[in-house]
């Protein structure tokens, strides 16, 4: 056997051992964030109770409509689960913004570039206010007490906005959606939908228990300042 065979052959299972390693490195660092998560939610849900009944309260006495908004959004590798807000809009929001597009051609361009709308008629006078604070992200800890979210991590979507995502997808996705992330603390709508995409690919490269750290020390002054929240 030749010298270049012999060192073929012994770099076989060198990077077989690699591949394990870096493997068993992954699942403990996704075991570790699960956890932390976890623990974080239980405890958040304990403090922020009363707050959480008194939001509740506050939508239900406005329009006697329900309080929680129930979404399908697409997760972790390309996982569905049904994702809580508060409910922010009003509850015939589906024709409200039928009938705004329709009558309003820069909104609708908005619409179809960042699936958001700076002036949305749908919005409740105390959905404004709950969106503005991003108190409507709340209930949305269940999610993560249920294992469906972090708290970290690229916004959850719906699965019409996977197409948008392209190749990206599956990469942005390999981690858990999250509650906050570099979006968030980096404009929010104030970015376009490429930059958002080019942010969720960035954390899923970089993640880890330091940037999280750092992102969610961030996101308490984005959200005070209401950077980038419509």
């Amino acid at each position: 056997m030749s010298k270049l065979t012999k060192s073929h052959a012994l770099s076989l299972p060198v990077a077989f051992g690699d591949r394990i390693l870096a493997r068993i490195a992954s699942l403990f660092k996704h075991t570790t964030k699960a956890s932390i998560d976890f623990s974080a939610a239980l405890t958040l849900i304990f403090l922020l109770f009363p707050l959480l009944l008194l939001i509740a309260a506050m939508i239900h006495y406005a329009d006697g409509g329900p309080v929680l908004f129930r979404q399908v959004r697409v997760g972790r590798g390309g996982r569905q689960f049904v994702c809580f807000k508060f409910r922010s809009m009003n509850m015939d929001s589906d024709r409200a913004l039928k009938e705004h597009l329709e009558q309003n051609p820069s909104a609708a361009r908005e619409w179809r570039e960042n699936q958001k709308l700076t002036h949305d008629p749908r919005i409740t006078r105390i959905g404004g206010l709950l969106r503005k604070t991003s108190l409507d992200e709340l209930p949305q800890v269940f999610n993560i007490l249920l294992g469906q979210m972090s708290f970290v991590g690229p916004r959850p979507i719906v699965p019409d906005e996977i197409a948008r995502y392209g190749e990206s997808f599956s990469h942005c996705f390999s981690v858990q959606p999250g509650l906050t992330g570099l979006w968030q603390i980096s404009g929010r709508s104030d970015c376009s939908y490429a930059q958002r995409i080019s942010l969720d690919s960035r954390y899923a490269n970089e993640w880890g228990l330091l940037l999280d750290a750092k992102i969610l020390i961030r996101t308490v002054p984005a959200v005070l300042f209401q950077h980038g929240s419509r």
